[in-house]
């Protein structure tokens, strides 16, 4: 090979672009990965006031209501299962352009049906996007970006779906001027648009250099990190790390090589995940089984699919009103999202994580304590209640929004071994998946059963152990390369942290 500007036999460019262009490469490709989330989010948030309209219109009863509101997140389990080994074969990048593909039909399904049955069809083929969408944005975005700040571009996903959510609660707000039977298939297809967008941005996208390394197109791997890491030597030290964590040997250093055991990639996967782990992998998927479980269970979609409903109950009767409130709500999530993101690589992942959920037991605990005295006081108007219930609400959102909305993507999109990366987070996915698919599909059964403040009594119980999960299981990975990260688990405590430096010494910290 030609060793002008060679390192470890990998061609390096002598004309090293600035220190500021590779921020900014890394930047772009989080963003144009991201925009799967706007997407995403919209189709999550456009529902909830879409609902609404669809229920008089269609005339439907309230269990087909509940079903229409949570089955996106039931369909999206066939996307999330499917998404890992879709990712690992055609690559991360084309996983990108299919979850496009899937948004752009659904919306367009769901924009002209004509009744429940098309409508629900429509709602399916938008899940699977869903499913591979929330699975491949994190995981490429964690893949790309250099540990320094991989904290704050692995948060773009949240970002991004949070937007799309604020822009599915405005588009409900404007669209809702029009005809009853106009109004909400306007809302549900204009989301069609900006998968268009989203094809052609993905085309600038280089592929992750994790998958490429797999595939063994080192040269090709190694212009991708030379372009998103800090400085040139840090991208070589990436390339050592990835190439040491998939098992090629340090003297294999062409472009293009042969990776050993090549045709078994991605197989026995499933074995190492569930059959036989080693300490350390069980301790990463209860890690990242629990910290999904906890952010669903708390009843942050009871909160997005159904705050109009919510503040119907909390004293505000009109619709125009109850919108409005719902764009505060989705106004107040996006800023406390940014917010969470900027502080994440600041602040580290479990003090947000522990913050958020501390927050979200209080806020959850006076919702519920607010609501349970404006429903047994019918027929009075309660102005403190009524006060509080809304608040609470924007409460409830910006705690889960700094902590519990973005760092559970980050957290689990970086700790799984590289070999086991895909198939490990697209099993959190489907966690989170039929969790919020469950909290959609029951939260008015509950309500009626518990009554909506016992409802949210129930969310702040489970926001309680899951603090208490957190604090005892969830180690701190604020700056530690993804292919050491596996040394801090294993020992199912977060009292200790163990520290691995890239040259392999081991140090221990008192937490």
């Amino acid at each position: 090979m030609n060793s002008s500007g060679v390192e470890q036999g990998v061609v390096v460019s002598e004309s090293e672009p600035p220190r500021g262009n590779r921020s900014r490469f890394a930047f772009a490709c989080a963003i144009l990965a991201s925009m799967t989330s706007i997407i995403l989010g919209y189709d999550i948030g456009v529902m909830s006031g879409a609902a609404i309209f669809i229920k008089d219109d269609l005339k439907l009863s309230d269990v087909q209501f509940e079903i229409l509101m949570g089955i996106l997140n039931i369909y999206s389990l066939i996307g999330s299962g499917m998404a890992g080994r879709t990712s690992d074969w055609i690559g991360r990048r084309y996983t990108i352009v299919l979850a496009g593909a899937f948004f752009f039909c659904g919306a367009l399904l769901m924009g002209f049906a004509t009744n429940y049955p098309f409508i629900m069809v429509g709602r399916f083929v938008a899940g699977i996007g869903v499913g591979y969408a929330m699975m491949i944005a994190p995981v490429y975005t964690a893949e790309v970006a250099p540990a320094s700040s991989r904290g704050f571009l692995s948060s773009f996903p949240e970002i991004f779906i949070n937007i799309g959510i604020l822009l599915g609660y405005v588009s409900n707000y404007f669209f809702s001027k029009l005809p009853e039977h106009l109004g909400w298939r306007f809302m549900l297809g204009i989301g069609a648009v900006p998968s268009v967008f989203l094809a052609i941005g993905v085309l600038a996208m280089p592929e992750s250099p994790r998958w490429l390394v797999l595939q063994g197109r080192l040269g090709d791997a190694f212009k991708v990190l030379d372009k998103t890491s800090n400085t040139k030597e840090e991208a070589i030290s990436r390339l050592d790390d990835i190439k040491r964590a998939a098992g090629i040997p340090e003297d294999m250093t062409e472009d293009v090589i042969v990776v050993p055991n090549k045709k078994s990639v991605g197989k026995g996967v499933w074995k190492d995940l569930l059959v036989r782990p080693t300490p350390s992998v069980r301790h990463i998927l209860i890690a990242c089984l629990g910290i999904h479980f906890s952010q669903q269970a708390s009843g942050i979609d009871a909160v997005v699919l159904y705050s109009p409903t919510i503040f119907s109950k909390a004293g505000l009767k009109s619709k125009n009103d109850q919108l409005l409130a719902t764009v505060a709500v989705g106004v107040v999530k996006t800023l406390f999202i940014i917010v969470g993101t900027c502080v994440v690589d600041r602040f580290g992942r479990r003090a947000l994580l522990l913050t958020s959920m501390g927050g979200m037991f209080l806020s959850l605990t006076a919702l519920g304590t607010s609501l349970t005295v404006i429903d047994r006081n019918p027929g009075q108007t309660l102005k403190w209640a009524i006060g509080l219930s809304v608040t609470t609400v924007m409460m409830f959102v910006a705690t889960f929004s700094i902590g519990a909305g973005p760092v559970t993507w980050v957290y689990c999109s970086e700790i799984f071994p590289v070999r086991l990366r895909a198939q490990g987070a697209s099993l959190g996915v489907m966690l989170n998946r039929l969790m919020s698919g469950i909290i959609g599909m029951t939260f008015l059964s509950l309500s009626k059963g518990l009554t909506i403040g016992g409802a949210f009594l129930l969310f702040a119980g489970v926001a309680a152990a899951a603090w208490i999960f957190f604090f005892t299981f969830l180690p701190e990975t604020r700056g530690m390369p993804l292919e050491e990260m596996e040394s801090l688990f294993g020992s199912y405590t977060a009292n200790k942290k163990k520290n691995v430096t890239s040259k392999g010494k081991e140090v221990v910290d008192e937490q």
